[in-house]
């Protein structure tokens, strides 16, 4: 914070102060020595180093200590309390939580730690405070604001404000537990912290082995780069020491130990060490660290309360699951949005069920696409069975294609429906949790997408494997069994269905995350999101020197 935003904030303090708390000013001269101190320099708006929080975070915390007659948190007059050398050690191991400990000053707090001047003692006392508020928002909202890294993300942080953090702080009988509460309590999250201790101690080794550029390597066959990717294996836990013989020939172990790599990694389980594959092991052991940190802070961007009964979306892994608790009750493959037509990250909440929808195509669709194809051939809408209208709702017209001069056109100026049936784009049920992107989850006909490994294709809707059975699952207790949606599909007849109660949604993107067993799971970063996550992490400072 600047000299001048601090002065800014001071004027603001003094004015509130004058009108509300002239009696404990006065109280000023009896407290102690750093109290003193500390009433100077917040009246003053000294410039003081600190963490770079905004004008109404320094206005509340310089209320705070105005109410409490400038007593300070973390020292006393004699020096530092325990809790301040307490708090300054977890500063220290903020790597843990995958954020760095120089966001927290922690080099001037130490030259500070042992001040015993009244002034030097007020110094530290307010630069703790600042890098206390910094540090527990990062671990409480995450570092960076979600929309800030990418465009396409609604979430919306727990926010805990400064005052009460530092309250907290002061009331908290031990800083340690304090601080753990303010972590999000998920065992997802702890196995994160686990892992990224993990690679951090092999990259403390040397890494992993790098392993040579060659032809594709298939069960049985003999390679000289065998040693190599043994130890590779080995080193990544994927192959247990010692389990494969040495030599060249690629043998039934380090087959099932590449296939877990593979499976780790969101490849296809062929044991087949292809082009893919290596990439993958090729990939350094730095930026597998870099992707822990940076989902971990996604992970600290979630909903603290998923719901008892939710569903959870990894874009990056195109793949769902309904929960119960900690239980899985339910996973499906899903085709998501291409790279330029990415599909969002949010959370929501599924309301209702459509069986047999149409198939209303939006206006970007309809003039992108169908518009070049219609003035080609006017006839091409009737074979998609997409009908045309004038106006919208119990008011709209039917409109015969035949009758129109596609080709004098730059825009469609009617509406594009799809009817119900076996060719469209929806499928024959669709899962609708509305939010401002009009995104949701829907039937397809192509079901040869799903066996592909990367599976974005869709405009940014999710396209889901299996819908009749996440249909069950989401509506069971209201009597809609597989075979009950069945027949309704089979009906022809387009079919609304209101959830009793309301099932969130959370859609989310992560390139990193760690399997009840233990097995660390990396993605690639399809919508290249975790480069501009980590330019907004990183943005003070050389992210790549990271």
């Amino acid at each position: 914070m600047t000299l001048i935003a601090h002065r800014c904030a001071a004027v603001i303090l003094a004015l509130v102060l004058a009108l509300t708390l002239a009696p404990a000013l006065s109280l000023a001269a009896t407290n102690e020595a750093v109290a003193g101190e500390l009433e100077a320099i917040i009246k003053n708006g000294e410039d003081k180093p600190g963490a770079d929080i905004d004008d109404a975070s320094v206005v509340s915390v310089y209320m705070f200590y105005a109410d409490r007659n400038f007593k300070p948190i973390w020292v006393r007059d004699t020096g530092a309390k325990s809790k301040a050398r307490h708090i300054l050690s977890i500063f220290k191991d903020a790597e843990e939580d995958g954020l760095d400990p120089s966001w927290y000053r922690v080099q001037e707090l130490d030259d500070l730690i042992d001040e015993t001047d009244p002034r030097g003692l007020a110094e530290l006392e307010l630069m703790l405070t600042r890098a206390f508020i910094d540090y527990a928002r990062d671990l409480t909202k995450g570092r960076v604001t979600p929309g800030e890294a990418e465009t396409e993300n609604a979430l919306s942080p727990m926010d805990i404000g400064p005052v009460t953090l530092i309250d907290g702080a002061e009331q908290a009988d031990s800083i340690e537990t304090y601080v753990d509460t303010l972590r999000p309590k998920s065992a997802r999250y702890d196995r994160m912290k686990l892992a990224l201790a993990q690679h951090r101690r092999i990259a403390a080794a040397g890494g992993w082995p790098d392993i040579p550029e060659g032809p594709a390597l298939k069960p049985g066959m003999s390679d000289p780069r065998l040693p190599v990717i043994r130890r590779y294996l080995e080193t990544t836990g994927d192959l247990a020491p010692g389990a494969a013989a040495g030599g060249d020939v690629y043998d039934p172990a380090a087959v099932e130990a590449v296939k877990a790599f593979q499976a780790r990694h969101g490849l296809m389980t062929d044991g087949v060490i292809g082009g893919a594959t290596l990439t993958e092991m090729k990939v350094p052991i730095d930026r597998r660290i870099q992707q822990l940190e940076l989902n971990m802070e996604r992970r600290r961007w979630m909903n603290r309360d998923p719901g008892e009964v939710h569903v959870f979306i990894n874009l990056a892994d195109q793949y769902l699951k309904v929960m119960r608790g900690d239980k899985t009750i339910h996973t499906a493959l899903l085709v998501v949005g291409k790279p330029y037509t990415r599909t969002p990250t949010f959370s929501d909440s599924m309301t209702y069920v459509v069986i047999n929808p149409y198939w209303n195509v939006p206006s970007s669709i309809a003039n992108k696409e169908y518009l070049p194809k219609l003035k080609q051939d006017a006839g091409y809408l009737k074979r998609q069975n997409i009908r045309v209208f004038a106006g919208f709702g119990d008011d709209a017209r039917e409109i015969d294609p035949y009758s129109v001069n596609w080709s004098s056109m730059s825009r469609i100026p009617y509406s594009l429906r799809q009817d119900s049936g076996k060719s469209n784009a929806l499928g024959h049920i669709k899962f609708m949790f509305p939010n401002k992107y009009n995104v949701y989850l829907h039937d397809t006909p192509a079901k040869a997408l799903f066996s592909k490994d990367l599976r974005l294709y869709s405009h940014g809707c999710m396209r889901v494997q299996n819908p009749v059975e996440l249909g069950a699952v989401l509506l069971g207790e209201q009597g809609w069994t597989k075979e009950k949606i069945q027949a309704q599909i089979d009906s022809g007849k387009q079919k609304i269905i209101t959830l009793k109660q309301p099932v969130p949604v959370h859609v989310a993107y992560l390139t990193a995350w760690v399997n009840k067993d233990g097995a660390v799971n990396f993605r690639r970063d399809v919508y290249r999101r975790d480069d501009r996550l980590m330019e907004a992490m990183y943005r003070d400072m050389d992210y790549e020197e990271h």
